[in-house]
């Protein structure tokens, strides 16, 4: 669900940050740009956890090792399943299983995406995107026959919640990252939070609250709005009457989509009919009422995989 090129700059800025002890070598996997320059003092780093530590050199080495395999989600996988037998109480295992995770989104593979995410959470249960990964694919794979539904909507959402928490507090900063990237990343973290809470709301039929979320969504990281939340949002306008206002947010999803997406497809199925529906509501008396014009509202992106663009 998530946009691939926000996914990259949080891995970037969250995902490989390592701080070693004293004693270790001082070069680390991901160095960040100096602040400044000349005699000026590097910036502090911007408030967050403390960021990750090997306690010796052979496991910092390992660690290295290991992310030589970001590239192949399964080879991720194994390397971190390799490293974390020999180091079970390792810092840094939550970085490589939640490499793993960013690697199977981007395969678009949702259930090892979710397996990933959930060993990351065995090592760290606060760490945002984890939360982000689980609570997304659950989200989007449950089903309306699903007999344990409403459990599988009750954690997606239990999740969701617990990442607009932890957005602020559980995420490792590079000393010298601007504050406004900074700043980005967090906004982007609680916008994925409140997409998955309110995609958890329209499949409880609770369009008010969905309507809130999502609105929230794109408002918390108004710079890249997701496609695929711009239209959830039509469809839960669309659900309440509120025919002007969801043909207004259809538009706008098709203008953010390609015609032959899966979301570009439903938004321009759903900005065709809310055409024909607020043109039906409009018309003279004896035509049909509002509410009545063939069609009924597009079903919103969701299946077999997190990433429906």
């Amino acid at each position: 669900m998530k946009r691939l090129s926000i996914c990259c700059a949080v891995l970037l800025l969250g995902g490989v940050v390592v701080a070693q002890q004293p004693g270790a070598p001082t070069q680390t996997p991901s160095s960040p740009p100096a602040a400044g320059s000349g005699t000026e003092k590097p910036a502090a780093a911007p408030a967050g956890k403390t960021a990750p530590q090997a306690k010796s050199q052979p496991e910092f080495d390992a660690y290295k090792a290991a992310m030589n395999s970001a590239n192949d989600p399964a080879a991720m996988e194994k390397a971190a399943d390799d490293f974390t037998a020999k180091f079970p109480k390792s810092e840094l295992a939550p970085i490589l299983y939640r490499t793993a995770m960013h690697g199977y989104q981007n395969a678009n593979n949702a259930e090892k995406m979710e397996q990933m995410g959930r060993k990351t959470l065995t090592f760290d249960p606060n760490d945002p995107e984890a939360l982000l990964g689980v609570a997304e694919v659950v989200v989007e794979r449950t089903q309306e026959s699903d007999l344990d539904r409403d459990q599988k909507l009750d954690e997606a959402a239990k999740l969701a919640q617990h990442a607009t928490e932890t957005a602020e507090t559980d995420i490792s900063i590079p000393a010298g990252t601007p504050q406004e990237k900074v700043d980005a990343y967090k906004n982007f973290l609680r916008s994925s939070a409140y997409a998955v809470l309110g995609t958890v709301a329209f499949n409880q039929q609770k369009f008010p609250d969905a309507q809130g979320f999502f609105e929230k969504s794109i408002q918390t990281f108004p710079a890249q709005p997701d496609p695929v939340v711009v239209l959830r949002l039509a469809l839960a306008l669309d659900r309440q009457n509120k025919y002007p206002e969801a043909l207004k947010q259809a538009n706008r999803a098709v203008e953010l989509t390609q015609d032959s997406s899966p979301a570009g497809k439903l938004a321009r199925q759903e900005r065709d009919r809310l055409t024909q529906l607020t043109g039906a509501s409009a018309a003279p008396a004896g035509a049909a009422p509002a509410g009545t014009a063939p069609g009924t509202p597009a079903t919103p992106p969701a299946g077999t995989t997190p990433n429906p663009h």
